[in-house]
């Protein structure tokens, strides 16, 4: 179950910035490395969650 709420809290933090970044865009003169840096954690975030979910199809 703990994995199952882990992945859960991932998900989330991964529509939030999915949200941010749509919000980053909106504005322009963004700084471009903003943007970087929070696809970067973003993708983390995503990688992450597939790493849980391969682990969990395991057990």
């Amino acid at each position: 179950m703990a994995v199952t709420a882990r992945i859960a809290e991932l998900e989330r933090r991964h529509q939030m910035m999915e949200r941010e970044i749509e919000s980053t865009l909106a504005h322009p003169g963004t700084d471009p490395l903003k943007l970087v840096e929070l696809k970067r954690k973003k993708l983390r975030i995503k990688e992450s969650i597939e790493k849980l979910k391969g682990g969990a199809s395991l057990h």
